[in-house]
């Protein structure tokens, strides 16, 4: 029996820089570039290859991490343990990512996050994560990964509506893994985050072998 699909609810459309589509998220972001006038402040563009075997999907940029560098998981706490194993696995020529001048390259995997702006208390609203959708979609149309890793459940859902799938059909669990109609798989983890890792509910032991099956799978396609 096919899996049924949802009713499509965001366009797809082309990354800008200059978005203010959400006007709490570019309220907010008016005021954090008052306050750190040397932040980036502003949506947080894609960073990677760009034509990935793999598409990681964060949630969101961090206030002191992306939102200040410009550039996904850099400079922050959550980025400590993502770059090491992108590092470790082959996916990134540096373990450390300081600053978007710091020459990290990333070989057949790109970053991304489900929305662009940081938001207040790093909580986007359900209308700011559709919003933002539209997005992800033109990145996942574009990109056309073998393989997607979500990193959280907002991540999660995100990438399931960007492809028109239906949530309930796709349940989230860290180290599972979904095969999508689009022909390629959905991997799981629990989010990078401090508190995640501060808790040990993601260890970096965890996190490896979500990196492990995925380079698994993809060296299984060539």
């Amino acid at each position: 029996m096919s899996r049924s699909r949802t009713v499509v609810t965001t366009l797809p459309q082309p990354f800008s820089l200059d978005c203010t589509r959400c006007s709490r998220l570019a309220t907010h972001l008016a005021g954090v570039r008052v306050e750190h006038p040397d932040y980036h402040a502003r949506p947080v563009a894609a960073f990677g290859d760009r034509k990935p075997g793999l598409l990681i999907v964060g949630l969101a940029p961090g206030m002191h991490g992306a939102n200040r560098t410009g550039r996904p998981f850099t400079g922050d706490h959550a980025g400590i343990l993502l770059y090491e194993t992108l590092h470790r696995y082959g996916f990134g020529s540096k373990a450390i990512a300081i600053d978007p001048d710091d020459g990290l390259v990333l070989h057949g995997c790109r970053i991304t996050n489900a929305v662009k702006c940081l938001p207040p208390e790093n909580k986007p609203l359900p209308a700011e994560i559709r919003e933002c959708n539209g997005y992800l979609r033109t990145e996942l149309q574009a990109l056309a990964p073998a393989a997607i890793l979500a990193l959280g459940t907002v991540a999660h859902q995100a990438v399931l509506r960007a492809l028109d799938q239906r949530i309930a059909d796709y349940p989230f669990a860290h180290g599972a893994r979904h095969k999508l109609d689009s022909h390629a798989w959905l991997f799981d983890s629990y989010h990078c985050s401090r508190y995640n890792t501060n808790t040990r509910r993601l260890t970096p032991e965890m996190f490896r072998q979500v990196f492990a099956d995925i380079r698994k799978y993809l060296d299984q396609q060539k």
